[in-house]
């Protein structure tokens, strides 16, 4: 029988995430005010904060352990992240200039400094965690058996890797399609490989860090 603390503990963040996006997204369509019109200033702070704290809540469920074959995620990792720039820096896409720029807190330093500290924890800390536990911890197991928890980690199926990787693609922005799926599918081939649920976070992770500096250097914060 399912257990429904590890369910939760599996989907809980993921779902907390998308419905404060989906505030979000409502809160800019029904007010033109700052603080409504531009709430992932909020929004997303409030994002790191709830979900940072759901995933420590639930971390006995998680049974992460340490990264194994750690060489290969940090390759994928790279990789995607070359695949994700690639369009602006090798084919001559406009660059994604509109988004989250925490530049407008310039001149008040401290909110500045704290609004990029959370950006980037929500970026590289709770982010690739959280959505590695529910794609490749849950869905990717879930797919295969509903009592996911007994089935192991790393388990291939063709109806749970095409499943996972274009769900994980189009939970992407539309621009982003093609290199979520791409990443989708090569993130798979980290728990295929490795079979370790903390290199696909580790790897997430590093690609999301490399990301953010690129993100903070060329001001393309559409890429956020």
């Amino acid at each position: 029988m399912l257990d429904r603390r590890k369910l939760a503990a599996y989907v809980a963040p993921m779902l907390l995430f998308g419905a404060l996006l989906g505030v979000n997204d409502l809160l800019k369509k029904i007010d033109s005010s700052i603080w409504l019109s531009s709430s992932e200033y909020w929004i997303y702070p409030a994002q790191t904060v709830l979900c940072g704290a759901l995933l420590v809540w639930f971390w006995r469920q998680y049974r992460l352990g340490w990264p194994a074959r750690p060489g290969y995620g940090l390759a994928i990792a790279i990789l995607v992240f070359v695949l994700w720039i690639a369009p602006q820096v090798f084919l001559g896409f406009p660059a994604r200039t509109a988004g989250f720029n925490p530049n407008i807190f310039a001149n008040q330093s401290p909110l500045y400094g704290l609004t990029v500290i959370l950006r980037f924890l929500r970026l590289v800390l709770v982010v690739p965690v959280m959505e590695e536990i529910f794609w490749r911890g849950f869905l990717l197991r879930y797919l295969i058996d509903e009592n996911f928890d007994h089935v192991p980690f790393g388990t291939f199926s063709w109806f749970s890797f095409a499943l996972v990787t274009f769900g994980f693609g189009l939970a992407h922005s539309i621009p982003d399609w093609p290199a979520a799926l791409l990443t989708g599918m090569l993130y798979n081939s980290v728990a295929y490989r490795t079979k370790s649920l903390s290199t696909c976070a580790l790897t997430h992770a590093v690609t999301n860090l490399l990301l953010g500096l690129w993100i903070m250097k060329t001001g393309q914060w559409g890429f956020w």
